[in-house]
Formats: structure tokens, C-alpha cells, sequence
């Protein structure tokens, strides 16, 4: 393959994305020495040769409102980017992520003739199971993070590959607890719990007066423990400092952003369900997950999900690896009884270690190869 020509076009709309979008870059790079990259992506992907035609930026919106605010500019923008892949076809377009966004957009795409393939998996072995018929009709290949995606797209005969996760090859299979606590300035000795409440401003307020609760119940039955809370960025930290007044004294250290190395230096982490929870898995920590919504919100999601668990590991084991508390089950009585075994039984932090350990060697497979890999194989069957 190398030196052929490969004409792509891609679009990430957010910063997970181009982090996803630059490492499939540099593997094609790798197979093919002349490589024209065109659509929407960051920094990362731009430094991997993408001429990005507008930027990212305009595409990262989150929530319910912030969207329907720039619905008109988000349709011109997808309406120039179909144009002008319409006038200069790639040899296959690739969406990242952003499922709202990019599916029509690689519908609209695949009906005029191109191949696509779509990074990320919406969560449709969990929710919405209808989008399944939406997604046959945008994408010639799936590519999915976890194994247990592909089934769903097997069973609708929609071609998918399990390309790993970028995490599991950026993360040691060990990660040193002495270094971490060195690099944060903690204390090397005595035991350490990390409280992770989200990065997001709602989970924060829901979360952290219950975790500063939790951890005030814990400390006043071991005196010597501490606690470490890393905030997202500087909103979240003001946030969470209004948040710890009721808790002056708790052995507690904030530290800006460093939520990985956190968990690292810690034995054991009490955090929110999100994908947090698998950044702890890759680091090897017992933990805890809790999660609180408004209670429509709760009773909307509780409806329309069809998995028996929230938290991700749970997910990936198959079975109820981790203790997850959710809702009107997230108590600081019952939290207290999660965390303890995990921070004073030797035989239930290692039973959760070791299947943490073996979950991130299956997840390890060599990302940007993989998914090079399935590109490859859409290419195939258009050459045939």
C-alpha cells in the first residue's frame, strides 16, 4: 500500500475526537505516503495533514439548548461540507463521534456513491435501538471502542470491527501509586481515596456535598485517611471550593485538573459513572460509582434503557464487577459500605484489579492500526 494515493475526508466536532481522528491519521499515513485529508477537525488532526474547512470549534455544542441556538449555523455548515465532498469525492469519508451531526451527513454522503465509515458507536446497545435503522442506511462500516458493540451491527447486517480503545495503548499496564503522589506532592505514606464527582457542572453540584459526606463518615472511622479531589478546570475548582465549606477540616487536597494521576496516586476512588470510571479501570483502582439526576431526567433514562448496568466496567466484565450506586440508592451510608472494603479488604480491591487488568489487555489492540485496518476493508469491497 504505500505509495498509493488515498483521498479522505473526515470531520471530528470535538476535542475527544480529533484525539481519536489524528491517531487513524498517522496510521494511514504510515500505509500511504501520498495522503489528501479534507473536512472538520482540531489541532491534532490538522497536524496530521487534515485542511480543515471550518473549524472545529463551531461544532462542539453540548446540551439541549446551546444546539437548537445554533441549529442554523450548524445546518450551513454541514450543507458545505456535503457540497463540496459532492464536488470533490473523497475515496471514503470518515465521521467521528457526534452522531446527530455526522450520520445525516454521511447518509446523504453515501447515497451519492461514497464510502463511509463511522468512529464511536452511538450507544445503541443501551438506548434508542430505533437509530440502528438510521445508521444502516449512513454507514458502510462501524467501528466500535468496546466488544461488546459489534453484536447489535452484526445482527442488522451492518459490517463493524472492535478497533480497541486509544486508552488501553496510552496507559501502562502499571501505573506506580509512589510516583503519582510524588508528581502531586501527597503524602507517600497512608491510604488515599480519590473522589472524582464529574467535570460537568450539574454532576458536580448533585455529587460532591455526597462525596464530602461520604468522605467525613469515613475519616471519622479512620482519622488518618485523606482525601484528594481533582477539579476539571477552573470553573469546576471555584465550583467545588463553594462546595467545601461544611468540610473545613477533612484531610483533603484539590488539584487542578491531573484526574488520572490523581487516581494513580490513590488505593482506592469513589466517582461519578461516565467515562472517567475507564480511565480508573486502565490505572488499576478499586472503585465505586455513584450517579444522581433530576428526578424527571431519572425517570425518562430509566425508561428507555435495556442494560442492567450504569457503570462502564460493569459493563465491559459482563457483571457487577464495581459497586454502583444510582439515584435513590447513592446514600452516604450505603457509599461508606462500598468504599470501605475497597480501601481495607486486600482480597476485594485485588479481585477488582485483576479483572481490571485483564479488561485493559483486551481493550490494548493497536487503535489506529485497527481502524486503518476497517478502512482498509471498506476500500476492498468498493475496488471489487
Amino acid at each position: 500500500m504505500p505509495g498509493k494515493r488515498l483521498r479522505v475526508g473526515i470531520l471530528a466536532g470535538e476535542a475527544s475526537g480529533d484525539i481519536l481522528g489524528s491517531r487513524l491519521l498517522s496510521a494511514l499515513r504510515r500505509r500511504y505516503r501520498d495522503l489528501e485529508v479534507e473536512g472538520i477537525g482540531g489541532p491534532l488532526m490538522q497536524a496530521e495533514g487534515l485542511n480543515s474547512l471550518f473549524p472545529m470549534d463551531r461544532l462542539s455544542v453540548m446540551g439541549f439548548v446551546e444546539p437548537l441556538k445554533r441549529l442554523p449555523e450548524l445546518l450551513r455548515i454541514r450543507r458545505s461540507v456535503y457540497r463540496h465532498f459532492l464536488a470533490n469525492p473523497p475515496d471514503v469519508f470518515i465521521g467521528i463521534d457526534s452522531p446527530d451531526f455526522c450520520l445525516r451527513l454521511e447518509s446523504k454522503l453515501r447515497r451519492a456513491g461514497i464510502k463511509t465509515v463511522h468512529l464511536v458507536s452511538p450507544s445503541v446497545w443501551a438506548w434508542r435501538q430505533g437509530r440502528i435503522r438510521k445508521i444502516r442506511r449512513a454507514v458502510d462500516r462501524m467501528l466500535c471502542l468496546f466488544p461488546f458493540e459489534t453484536a447489535i451491527y452484526h445482527q442488522h447486517g451492518i459490517a463493524a470491527d472492535f478497533v480497541g480503545h486509544p486508552l488501553a495503548d496510552e496507559i501502562p499496564l502499571f501505573t506506580d501509586r509512589d510516583n503519582a503522589r510524588a508528581s502531586l506532592g501527597l503524602a507517600q505514606e497512608g491510604r488515599l481515596l480519590a473522589l472524582l464527582p464529574g467535570s460537568r457542572g450539574g454532576e458536580v453540584a448533585a455529587l460532591t456535598p455526597l462525596f464530602l459526606e461520604v468522605a467525613r463518615r469515613l475519616a471519622a472511622a479512620d482519622p488518618e485517611l485523606q482525601f484528594a479531589l481533582p477539579a476539571a478546570n477552573a470553573e469546576r475548582e471555584a465550583q467545588i471550593r463553594g462546595l467545601l465549606e461544611p468540610s473545613r477540616g477533612l484531610p483533603l487536597t484539590l488539584v487542578h485538573g491531573r484526574s488520572r494521576e490523581v487516581m494513580a496516586a490513590a488505593d482506592a476512588v469513589l466517582l461519578a459513572s461516565g467515562t472517567a470510571t475507564l480511565e480508573a479501570l486502565l490505572v488499576q483502582r478499586p472503585m465505586a460509582v455513584a450517579y444522581r439526576m433530576a428526578p424527571l431526567s431519572w425517570a425518562l433514562v430509566s425508561r428507555l434503557v435495556r442494560i442492567p448496568f450504569a457503570a462502564l466496567p460493569n459493563i465491559l466484565a459482563g457483571r457487577a464487577l464495581v459497586p454502583e450506586l444510582i439515584q435513590q440508592d447513592a446514600t452516604p451510608a450505603r457509599l461508606v459500605a462500598a468504599v470501605q472494603p475497597l480501601l481495607y479488604n486486600a482480597k476485594v480491591a485485588a479481585e477488582q484489579r485483576q479483572a481490571f487488568a485483564a479488561i485493559h489487555q483486551s481493550l490494548a489492540l493497536g487503535f489506529g492500526e485497527r481502524c486503518a485496518d476497517g478502512i482498509e476493508a471498506v476500500l476492498d469491497d468498493r475496488a471489487r
